[in-house]
């Protein structure tokens, strides 16, 4: 039977497409599901321990810190913490995951005027939500 050059071009086309989807099912597949055994917003990390975690912040507070307890990785990877105000998205800071259970940290200053609603969502690679994390800033009366 003859194809011509079309039908070649487009089974070759149909088969690597086939193959680039199956081999990205089993990659994804192989990719470790991570979990957060632990976090909070608090306002000092120190020896890799969470001080002074709350829910609600004073606008003086000037910077907090996320900090989170990331588990099963089985290869070095990322986590991202995305920090909103609001709805907006204010800063965007990927860490690594070095090992089966890894704790790290990210900052953001916050100014005086950032009040109301802010959350970090921690997300893995892919984008997935791992966890979020909601808080509110304040002004002192």
């Amino acid at each position: 039977m003859k194809h011509g050059i079309y039908g070649t071009t487009y089974l070759a086309f149909a088969i690597a497409l086939m193959t680039a989807v199956w081999c990205g099912n089993l990659h994804a597949q192989d990719q470790p599901v991570l979990t957060v055994e632990y976090g909070a917003v608090c306002e000092d990390v120190v020896n890799r321990e969470v001080v002074a975690a709350s829910t609600s912040f004073p606008a003086t507070i000037e910077k907090l810190y996320c900090f989170t307890r990331i588990l099963g990785a089985t290869e070095p990877t990322s986590v991202f913490h995305v920090w909103y105000h609001g709805e907006t998205e204010r800063a965007r800071v990927e860490l690594p995951v070095k090992s089966s259970s890894w704790r790290t940290y990210s900052s953001k200053g916050i100014l005086p005027a950032e009040t109301g609603t802010w959350r970090v969502e921690v997300t893995d690679v892919n984008g997935r939500i791992l966890e979020t994390y909601r808080f509110d800033i304040y002004n002192q009366q």
